[in-house]
């Protein structure tokens, strides 16, 4: 499933190339996982503005056309991804969505169709509201603190590998920069959240950004589907110290990687390295 850094690099990849375009035609294949929410032609004559993210949303404002303002929230669901060229070919059985705008046409590529493509007026009311009300903060938001994360999980039991996955926390550490960030943390993933110190937050916290951060530089991580708008895949799976690593010697301390199930999701760490 694409993560906060894959779309991120997604949206990096085509951000600067369609802003401005406005758009002359819009095509709906077969249904994604929400409805539209307006007829496809109230899109039509509209201005695209600064593509944005909010978690793994992408949020494309538009102005004028049918709808005087408001936007289009995207999300990538579990294999989607986004094409943006003057030349995208002819539509496959899996392009679900475009607009033809006139500086190129953006396509989403989805084969289980778990994506969205929905309307909002703004990401602070109607549907975008809904749906990115549960979200917790930014990882580079500057008002992030260990603080705030030791204030939040205090008292949960959930392990917190779980409750860096929940999301409501802090948003965009999905299993695989779960895994990672923990090990650079010398964290055991089967913590209680709320035996957490402020101090191992604050170091948590470090490596979450971290992490996002180096699989932003190298592209995302492409395990299966991932490329971005250009067609390129990410290489951070290529560099990981613990993910996909069963049985492998760490690099750190040469000690077996492990591999467990929580919530029903691979976490793999080291015995020697992260403590409870």
């Amino acid at each position: 499933m694409p993560e906060l850094p894959e779309v991120e690099v997604t949206r990096q990849s085509f951000a600067s190339r369609i802003r401005g375009a406005t758009v002359l035609d819009a095509f709906f294949g077969k249904p994604l996982r929400w409805p539209l929410g307006i007829e496809p032609e109230q899109l039509l004559g509209a201005r695209i503005g600064e593509v944005g993210r909010r978690g793994k949303y992408l949020w494309l404002p538009l102005e004028g056309g049918g709808q005087r303002r408001g936007g289009l929230l995207v999300h990538l669901g579990m294999s989607g991804s986004l094409a943006f060229s003057g030349q995208l070919g002819t539509r496959g059985g899996h392009d679900h969505f475009e607009l033809l705008t006139s500086l190129g046409s953006l396509r989403l590529t989805d084969p289980r169709r778990f994506g969205a493509v929905v309307w909002s007026p703004s990401l602070e009311s109607g549907v975008a509201a809904k749906l990115l009300s549960t979200l917790g903060m930014e990882p580079f938001d500057p008002n992030l603190t260990a603080e705030f994360l030791h204030q939040r999980w205090k008292g949960r039991r959930a392990p917190i590998k779980q409750a860096i996955l929940a999301g409501d926390v802090v948003v965009g550490a999905g299993n695989i920069y779960a895994c990672e960030a923990l090990f650079l943390s010398g964290i055991d993933p089967r913590v209680p959240a709320g035996k957490l110190s402020r101090a191992r937050c604050g170091q948590l916290l470090g490596q979450i950004q971290h992490v996002l951060g180096e699989a932003v530089k190298q592209g995302g991580t492409s395990l299966r589907d991932f490329k971005d708008s250009h067609g390129a895949q990410g290489h951070f799976q290529l560099s990981t110290h613990v993910y996909g690593r069963e049985g492998l010697p760490c690099r750190i301390c040469a000690t077996p990687i492990l591999r467990i199930v929580q919530g029903q999701r691979a976490t793999f760490y080291c015995r020697h390295c992260q403590k409870r």
